[in-house]
């Protein structure tokens, strides 16, 4: 049986990376988007090109019957859920603590904390052999933010993804007895377009002299080690990688 593979947010960035490097190594693939269905198309059909099925399915991961619906439809395209990437999260413009307001706050928080809880709640109801299943894997995408706080412009992804790193290490002892491995990636200064959302598209090049090695991070950097976690890295469970380049 082929394993399977659901990315959140893999319409673009990290997870569109993702979701064709495990095309390439045989994972029948099933990608969700928010709003970029072209952009989900085009890694569907990439996906499709190397032999394998995939499907894209617009889901918003802050809303929980989307989530629900999202692996429902999984189920009944795909079947057998193998492993689940959390990539799917969200920043907001760039500002300091004293200009948040709450909705700023709890629409980052919604996504990137509650999201992905959701989304590993609907995949262990799949995993666990209490269910019938037979095990699986977990990544979580969390952020090198979680470890710097990002001062002075995005405190609040921070403080989120901060809690994704306390929500790998707790669900990694929680599902362990079933099977199932949980373990998290931490980017540092990829190149996506994330930093667009957060209004510095050229973010990478003014914070570039920090980094040890002298340059921001690619995409297909940071899916090689989402792919390790997956396939190679059997004896490990509530396990980070920062790919950061030396930050």
């Amino acid at each position: 049986m082929k394993p399977t593979a659901l990315i959140t947010g893999g319409s673009r960035g990290i997870g569109a990376a993702t979701a064709i490097l495990l095309a390439h190594k045989g994972y029948d693939i099933c990608i969700s988007y928010r709003e970029r269905s072209a952009e989900a198309s085009l890694v569907m059909e990439a996906c499709n090109a190397l032999g394998v099925k995939a499907i894209a399915v617009q889901a918003d991961i802050s809303r929980e019957a989307d989530v629900v619906q999202l692996f429902a439809e999984m189920d009944q395209q795909l079947g057998s859920l193998t492993a689940l990437i959390n990539n799917a999260g969200m920043l907001l413009t760039q500002t300091r603590v004293e200009s948040m307001t709450a909705e700023r706050i709890n629409r980052i928080l919604q996504t990137n904390v509650t999201g992905t809880l959701l989304c590993c709640r609907e995949a262990i109801r799949r995993m666990s052999p209490r269910n019938g299943g037979s095990g699986g894997t977990i990544v979580n995408i969390s952020s090198g933010a979680a470890r710097s706080g990002s001062p002075d412009e995005y405190v609040d992804y921070a403080a989120s993804k901060g809690a994704v790193d306390t929500l790998t290490i707790g669900l990694s002892k929680e599902v362990a007895g079933d099977g199932i491995r949980v373990n998290a990636v931490r980017p540092g200064f990829i190149a996506t377009d994330m930093h667009a959302d957060g209004g510095e598209p050229d973010r990478i090049a003014r914070l570039t002299p920090r980094i040890p090695l002298a340059r921001g991070g690619q995409p297909e950097e940071v899916a090689s080690a989402i792919a390790w976690l997956l396939d190679e890295a059997t004896y490990s469970t509530g396990a980070f990688i920062d790919v950061t380049g030396g930050l």
